[in-house]
């Protein structure tokens, strides 16, 4: 090893997550508030190539949604379970697993709600209306609610000292020399992949290509 790892009390060597967990969620975000703009894009003109960028980064968020919550799990189970003893029932009780969930599952909501419509425009339509109401509720669900409640999560009162925060004096300054550029590079990654779904979709869609370069 090039550098020994910044450990924090409790945390130890699994503190090496915060790379993946948190720049995952990080990652979801950004990519939720692009497809909130092209929703609201579409709702302004009705043009179906936003709702297709719209459809694509919610699902790439999706994606990285979920990772973040399977390596959030991960990370719960060995710092909350193994090393402070906590049982498996407080754990599933947590207010910021039970919230992050919510939020997954309800835009998990939102492509079932796409395969249910086959009129395209009304499709359209209601789905960025939907996608505008799950991109609310996020906040609320998955940053608010569980600051306010008792949790084992950082940030939370009567959370561990040990856990590590975005707050500056909470983990070491080299952490950061990652952390950062972990954010980025996932982030890049998942434009890269929606870009890639949305050139696939716009040219299998040849209809769509003429009439929009004719608008």
């Amino acid at each position: 090893m090039l550098m020994d790892v910044p450990r924090l009390f409790i945390l130890n060597e699994t503190i090496r997550n915060l790379y993946f967990h948190v720049s995952m969620w990080f990652v979801m975000m950004i990519l939720f508030t692009v497809s909130l703009v092209y929703s609201i894009r579409y709702l302004s003109g009705y043009q179906y190539r936003n709702d297709l960028y719209a459809r694509h980064f919610a699902e790439t968020g999706f994606f990285f949604g979920i990772l973040g919550y399977v390596t959030g799990a991960i990370w719960a189970n060995y710092t909350w379970v193994t090393d402070q003893g906590q049982s498996l029932g407080s754990i599933l009780k947590e207010p910021k697993l039970i919230g992050a969930a919510i939020a997954v599952l309800m835009y998990g909501a939102y492509f079932v709600l796409r395969g249910s419509f086959t009129d395209l425009d009304k499709r359209a339509r209601v789905c960025a209306v939907y996608n505008i109401f799950a991109y609310a509720m996020l906040f609320p669900s998955i940053w608010i609610i569980p600051r306010l409640v008792g949790s084992l999560h950082p940030g939370a009162p009567g959370s561990d000292s040990g856990n590590p925060a975005l707050n500056f004096n909470d983990i070491d300054s080299r952490l950061r020399l990652v952390f950062y550029p972990a954010i980025l590079g996932w982030a890049l990654l998942a434009v890269w992949i929606t870009t890639l779904k949305i050139r696939i979709d716009l040219i299998k869609d040849k209809t769509l290509l003429h009439d929009e370069s004719h608008s």
